[in-house]
C-alpha cells in the first residue's frame, strides 16, 4: 500500500500547487498501470520458478523434525496451505512492487525538479534517490526477516524498476529531456492549440493578404494608356481629316 499511497500524496501535492490535470491523471494513471503490471510479472514468474523460500524447512517440519521415505525423499507434515507459500521465493514481491511505486515516484520527481538539468545540484539528487533508498529497505528488510534470499531481492527490484522506467516513458519524456517536466498530452494540447491559433490568425489576415497582392499587381502591371490614347487621337483625326475632305 505504501507503494501506491506515497506517491500519489506527491502527486496531489503537486496537482494543488500546478493546476495541471493531465499530469494528475497520468501520474496516477502510470503509477497503477506500472504496480499492477509488476504484480502479474512477479507472481507468474513465483508460480513458475517455485524457489523455497529461507525457511522452508519450518514449514516443511513444523516441529523439527525432518521425515524422510524409504528412499530418502522428503515427506512434508505441516500445513499445505503454508508449504504452497513456502515455493515463491523468487522473485520478491514485496521488493518488485516497492521499486515499481517508488521508482515511478523517483522518476516523476527527477522530471519536476528537473535533476538532470547539467548544474550540479546535489539536493536534487538526494530527493530523487529518497524513494529508491526506502524501496531498497524494504527488500533488505524481507532479507532479515528470512522471507527471501538476496537473490530473490535483487531481482525483484530490477523487475520493478525496470517495469517503472517503461510505464513513466509511456505518458512522460524522460527526466533528461527539455520538456521532462511535463506529459505528452500537456505538450500535445500546447502545440495543437498553437496551430489553431496560428490557423485562425492566418485565416484573418488572408483577406487583407489578397487586397494587398491586388494592390501591388495593379502597380507592378504595365499601362498601355499613352500608346493606345495615341492611338485613338490619331483615328480620330484622321475621320476628322476625312469628313472635311469630304471623303466620307
Amino acid at each position: 500500500m505504501y507503494a501506491v499511497l506515497l506517491p500519489m500524496l506527491i502527486f496531489i501535492f503537486v496537482y494543488i500547487r500546478r493546476r495541471d490535470v493531465y499530469d494528475l491523471h497520468h501520474a496516477v494513471l502510470g503509477l497503477l498501470f506500472s504496480v499492477l503490471v509488476t504484480a502479474v510479472i512477479t507472481d507468474s514468474i513465483k508460480n513458475a520458478v517455485g524457489r523455497p523460500r529461507p525457511d522452508f524447512f519450518w514449514r516443511c517440519f513444523p516441529d523439527g523434525k525432518d521425515v524422510y521415505d524409504k528412499w530418502g525423499n522428503v515427506i512434508c507434515h505441516g500445513d499445505k496451505s503454508v508449504i504452497r507459500e513456502g515455493h515463491k521465493s523468487f522473485p520478491s514481491g514485496h521488493t518488485s512492487w516497492s521499486f515499481a511505486g517508488l521508482g515511478f515516484l523517483s522518476l516523476y520527481l527527477s522530471g519536476k525538479i528537473k535533476a538532470f538539468d547539467r548544474r550540479g545540484h546535489v539536493a536534487k539528487l538526494c530527493i530523487v534517490f529518497l524513494p529508491l533508498l526506502v524501496a531498497s529497505l524494504v527488500g533488505i528488510s524481507r532479507v532479515d526477516d528470512y522471507w527471501h534470499h538476496w537473490q530473490d531481492v535483487f531481482a525483484g527490484g530490477l523487475l520493478g524498476l525496470v517495469v517503472a522506467t517503461f510505464c513513466y516513458l509511456q505518458f512522460y519524456p524522460p527526466p533528461y529531456d527539455a520538456n521532462g517536466s511535463g506529459t505528452y498530452a500537456y505538450f500535445r494540447v500546447i502545440e495543437e492549440s498553437t496551430a489553431n491559433t496560428t490557423n485562425t490568425i492566418n485565416a484573418a489576415n488572408l483577406p487583407n493578404a489578397m487586397t494587398g497582392e491586388i494592390q501591388i499587381a495593379n502597380q507592378q502591371e504595365p499601362t498601355d494608356n499613352g500608346f493606345m490614347g495615341m492611338h485613338l487621337a490619331r483615328n480620330s483625326n484622321s475621320v476628322l481629316e476625312d469628313v472635311e475632305s469630304g471623303k466620307s
